[in-house]
């Protein structure tokens, strides 16, 4: 008895502990503190568990404890920056993926009494299967490991066939007494393979969402499994990552303008979009004239994207803010929701390299700003800052709430090449007259551009 209430006070304190870690998540200035109250909760809601009546097998236990805070530890100090977005995406299937093992375990032990318990046992298993592989597959694209969209024929169609046959067999097996071994396995199977063909055509422009999507899936299944095995711990955990993983989806959803259901069924995959043809040509320009441009302007904005973090160029991009800020030049840099291939991507790599947090503003602070504002310089960003977003209705990413970079007077682009973004739909602002591109990798670019600062004193 003594035993069970100490369980369920530390529980109580963990999910306090879990909630309050989360609400400073939502500040840039408690961040880092809402992460460590966090970890220590989980630390203790682990030790806690060891603790229940009936518990066994402890050295296995502590072994694969200790095997996955080991490997936890070492590929977060390795993982670079840029790579953040796979590696938040497989760790969330590593969540899902423990949630549908339980539920396997449970129904092989035959320990899911009830008709309850088993309902949420299989949503439980089907949402986790489908989060696993979902977040595998999204892994591989970040990773460069699937370099393409793939797309089955009938696409739409064979995901409800699919989902059908998996529902139905999970609804067999909540009905049956004593479910099959070979049911199971099936239900696993389908679950899985619903996950990856889901999550396959889904391209670049949309992994945001669906990395949010999945979190909010896998947050799903463990608060169904905690139901299950009677923890409070998993439950309370599951429901928050749930709900905030929901909302966060619907958010960036909503930046977007493009409905969830669009994003799984009619995703942008990256190949070349239809869309009005767009007249002019793009002009291009030196580091010396955009160190120019921008060493005697009065107020520059600048606009991150992937480019940014694949070149890894943020640390020389604060080092030529300093430079300006020192010339008497106002800078500031405006991240829109969906930048990048995570949440808050362009925040983080901003944040590694140094830029106090009052100089990062959201879309919605920033954009009227824009029009009176002497440089943008758009770093590697496409989709974002496309104005066809406002005007062509035949484009895919028409409605999407962009950066208003083209109504500065002058903008600056730092792009590799002359290709198109992830949603594969030409840029109309590069054609623009007051668009200059300055091609080249963006680490290289900045650090010409800083050189020539530097020359003007």
């Amino acid at each position: 008895m003594h035993s069970n209430l100490f369980i369920d006070l530390a529980y109580v304190a963990v999910a306090v502990v879990f909630i309050l870690g989360l609400k400073a998540m939502s500040s840039p200035v408690t961040a880092r503190k809402g992460i460590v109250w966090a970890g220590w909760a989980m630390v203790a809601a682990t030790l806690v568990t060891l603790f229940f009546p009936g518990m066994q097998n402890f050295a296995l236990m502590i072994v694969a404890m200790l095997a996955g805070a080991s490997v936890a530890w070492w590929s977060g100090k390795k993982v670079a920056m840029t790579d953040m977005p796979q590696m938040v995406a497989i760790y969330n299937g590593m969540g899902g993926g423990a949630a549908a093992a339980i539920a396997l375990l449970e129904f092989t032990k035959g320990e899911v009494h009830g008709m309850v318990a088993a309902a949420l046992a299989v949503l439980g298993a089907l949402i986790g299967s489908v989060a696993f592989s979902g977040s595998c597959i999204a892994f591989a694209k970040l990773q460069g490991i699937m370099k393409k969209a793939f797309r089955l024929p009938k696409q739409d169609a064979v995901n409800i066939v699919l989902a059908a046959i998996t529902v139905i067999l999970g609804l067999a097996i909540i009905s049956a007494d004593h479910p099959g071994m070979g049911w199971i396995v099936v239900f696993f199977i389908l679950s899985l393979i619903l996950g990856a063909i889901i999550t396959a055509p889904i391209g670049g422009a949309d992994m945001p969402v669906v990395i949010s999507l999945l979190n909010a899936f896998t947050g799903l299944a463990v608060g169904f499994e905690g139901y299950v095995l009677k923890n409070p711990a998993l439950i309370v955990a599951g429901i928050v990552v749930g709900a905030s993983g929901t909302l966060l989806t619907q958010l960036m959803a909503k930046a977007m303008n493009r409905p969830i259901r669009n994003i799984i069924f009619t995703p942008i995959t990256g190949e070349a979009a239809e869309g009005e043809a767009i007249e002019g040509t793009m002009r291009e320009m030196g580091a010396l004239d955009a160190a120019a441009t921008m060493r005697y302007a009065s107020r520059v904005i600048i606009v991150p994207g992937y480019g940014m973090a694949v070149a890894g160029a943020q640390h020389k991009v604060w080092e030529m803010t300093e430079l300006l800020e020192e010339a008497g030049v106002e800078v500031s840099f405006a991240i829109h929701p969906v930048a990048g291939r995570m949440p808050g991507h362009m925040n983080v790599l901003l944040a590694e390299a140094g830029v106090p947090y009052d100089k990062i503003f959201d879309l919605e602070e920033i954009n009227a700003d824009f029009a009176q504002t002497d440089v943008a310089l758009v770093i590697g960003a496409n989709d974002v800052v496309n104005p066809t977003a406002r005007t062509d209705k035949s484009s895919p990413i028409y409605g999407m709430p962009i950066l208003n970079a083209d109504e500065a007077q002058n903008v600056i682009v730092v792009k590799r090449g002359k290709g198109t973004g992830y949603s594969g739909v030409e840029n109309a602002l590069f054609y623009k007259e007051n668009c200059r591109m300055l091609y080249g990798s963006a680490q290289e670019v900045i650090g010409d551009v800083i050189s020539h600062v530097k020359s003007m004193g």
